[in-house]
């Protein structure tokens, strides 16, 4: 095998957090590994909705952490809530001066929208629904000016090299061959910025790549994963059969647009004050419902919005538009998909994983700032706000360095991971561990996942897939209650009041499994170097 060494710092990932720990870091030499260009794949860029920050002088960053505890249902981390929100008017002052050009009133100040579980209109926004898009237009454009930093792309983690306590390395393949025999690279330093978990779910937002194999890679090295059961769902995913679903941003219901049911009949009304703009788990649930009883849930945008919505939220109106929807004359079809992971790789405040030698940030990591439900357009801003505290904290440890470019040859060959198997993974755990769970279903996907696992566990890209799998529906197994985004119908009566957060290794969600199955409860290892 093929072992690089380099002086400089190893970001792994081409999203937002990746991006910014990056020019945060600068001066600090450092190469990132993306699996594709820099954005392209990434969830980040598909952000609609855009970053809340208390900008208005009549909100406050203590506001912004009370609606960000209230909608955690529990679970929020006060301290991490009240790190976050402070620093939010800061990073949208940043990526201003970066170049991103959020959108303004004739005076000048940030407009700003109204976004379900918000008390105020915090939500700042670019182009109506681009602001993911540009926000990275912007933050890449400015990256490639950077003398610092080297990007490789093409280039796919498939594991770390690890003892169990420290992190020394990364295993990488070209993204065209992930089963060809891996590179090792060990840097100063392993930033993980791989994305959420939300596509290994046979309907979802996210793009192809998010399937969880970031958070397994690091399972499998031995960090401990907190609140892996809590995915969000969208309760918006435009229903036209696309894989993955477009997104009808919550902005649209923050402008005033409505659920209605194939009757014509608004549904939200009966179930929450704040009707379609209660949290995202109470309006994904009554979607789900809807759709499962056969009621064809739609979002109205003609009265409030009219044809406003081309020009406002263009996004929309596309994905619309190419599968035969006008927004403008028709309601659209919506249903509940997964949309973001609330849960990840544990870390503290300076973004430190269990392992030494492994950061982590953006929806690959879990904070404890978004507890149970994550409050809407939250998700950029914790990415932001703990790049950034990751390349400080990781700029601390390490003295400034000259470093060459590196030079990297990645075999090409080797065995994929069947397609198939991928999309029975995806299609067990919609089933079983979707918006309404039960101890049933729970144990049925641990048990076809093992059977997947046994089946496909060759390929390093799938087991990671699978690891993370097995660590959702165990955590959501063992939580025996309803909380936020994870609800279960066995424990129906929802649980508001403080909560603990759920905290595993890949070993006891592993033992857990093989409890319930007999199985040989064998610690999946991390790749070896020989």
């Amino acid at each position: 095998m093929q072992t690089v060494a380099t002086p400089r710092v190893v970001i792994i990932g081409g999203g937002l957090a990746a991006v910014y720990t990056a020019l945060k870091l600068d001066p600090q030499p450092v190469v990132m590994i993306s699996p594709e260009p820099l954005g392209s794949g990434a969830s980040s860029a598909w952000a609609q909705g855009g970053v809340a920050a208390a900008m208005d002088p009549s909100d406050s960053p203590e506001a912004h952490a009370r609606d960000t505890m209230r909608a955690g249902a529990g679970s929020v981390l006060q301290e991490v809530a009240e790190f976050v929100t402070r620093a939010a008017r800061d990073h949208i002052l940043d990526l201003s001066d970066l170049g991103t050009g959020f959108d303004r009133d004739a005076d000048g100040g940030f407009i700003q929208s109204q976004e379900a579980a918000h008390s105020v209109a915090r939500v700042v926004r670019v182009k109506g629904d681009q602001a993911g898009a540009e926000i990275m237009r912007a933050l890449i454009a400015e990256l490639r000016r950077r003398a610092s930093v080297q990007v490789i792309e093409g280039a796919l983690a498939v594991g770390l090299e690890s003892d169990g306590a420290k992190v020394s390395g990364v295993y990488l393949a070209p993204t065209d061959a992930p089963g060809a025999e891996p590179v090792l690279l060990r840097g100063a330093a392993h930033v993980l910025a791989t994305g959420g978990s939300a596509g290994l779910y046979a309907r979802t937002t996210n793009p192809a790549r998010i399937r969880g194999q970031g958070i397994g890679m690091a399972a499998r090295a031995g960090a401990r994963i907190a609140d892996a059961e809590f995915i969000q769902f969208h309760p918006t995913a435009i229903d036209v059969g696309e894989d993955p679903m477009p997104l009808a941003t919550e902005a649209l219901r923050g402008e005033g647009a409505i659920l209605i049911n194939r009757h014509g009949e608004r549904f939200m009304q009966g179930i929450h004050p704040d009707a379609e703009l209660a949290p995202r788990d109470v309006v994904a649930r009554a979607v789900y419902l809807e759709t499962k009883a056969g009621n064809r849930p739609a979002l109205d945008t003609r009265a409030a919005i009219g044809a406003a919505i081309r020009s406002q939220f263009p996004a929309v109106t596309e994905a619309c538009l190419r599968n035969g929807v006008d927004p403008v004359t028709q309601p659209i079809p919506v249903t509940a998909a997964a949309h973001y992971h609330m849960g990840g790789v544990a870390t503290d405040l300076n973004g430190r994983s269990s392992l030494t030698g492994l950061w982590a940030c953006g929806e690959a990591a879990s904070t404890g700032l978004h507890g149970a439900n994550r409050l809407a357009s939250n998700g950029l801003l914790e990415a932001l706000v703990f790049a950034r505290a990751c390349a400080r904290d990781i700029a601390g440890t390490l003295s400034v360095a000259d470093a060459p470019e590196m030079r990297l040859r990645l075999p090409s060959g080797g065995t994929e991971h069947d397609p198939q198997a991928v999309a029975e993974l995806r299609q067990v755990m919609i089933d079983g561990v979707g918006v309404v769970r039960d101890a049933d279903g729970l144990r049925r996907a641990l048990g076809r996942i093992a059977e997947l696992e046994s089946l496909h566990g060759q390929s390093h890209l799938f087991r990671n897939m699978t690891a993370t799998a097995t660590l959702i529906a165990a955590a959501a197994l063992m939580r025996t209650e309803s909380r936020g985004a994870h609800y279960r119908s066995d424990c129906p009566d929802t649980a508001t009041g403080p909560g603990r957060r759920s905290d595993l290794t890949l070993d006891e969600a592993v033992a857990l499994r093989s409890k319930i199955f007999k199985e040989t409860a064998t610690c999946i290892m991390p790749l070896s170097p020989t």
